[in-house]
């Protein structure tokens, strides 16, 4: 290998890196895109990517007196978007939820319900409430 295919190789960008950022950037279009859908049935997003040192819930949807913590996940089909959503997820979810209803004066007055959004391809996302 010569001096100038080692620099070639260096300046190459990282496949795995450069996969990853484009997932990523698709989940932070999928979560909006979930927020405009449940607006659109009524929901007021009070929060998108609310992050806590117990775990992140993509978003946080209100109506009337229900909270919905709400995972979104952009997949193929539907099924394969609920069941992402595994036990170590739900627990996540849960525990961010519970620091975040401590923070507010209104928490007693509040039912909470946690959702599942799956956003996809050429279609419109999927609402599955009380998923979990």
């Amino acid at each position: 290998m010569t001096e100038s295919d080692r620099g070639l190789k260096r300046r190459r960008p990282d496949r795995q890196a450069a996969e990853r950022r484009k997932a990523q950037r698709w989940g932070h279009v999928s979560e909006y895109l979930a927020a405009l859908y449940l607006l659109a049935k009524g929901y007021r997003v009070l929060a998108i990517r609310y992050r806590t040192r117990l775990g992140e819930i993509d978003l946080i949807v209100r109506k009337g007196d229900l909270v919905a913590f709400v995972e979104v996940k952009a997949r193929v089909g539907e099924q394969a978007a609920v069941d992402a959503v595994g036990f170590t997820t739900q627990k996540r979810i849960r525990a961010a939820s519970d620091l975040w209803l401590s923070k507010r004066k209104d928490a007693a007055r509040l039912s909470r319900r946690y959702d599942v959004v799956a956003v996809l391809p050429g279609r419109l996302p999927r609402h599955f409430a009380n998923a979990f």
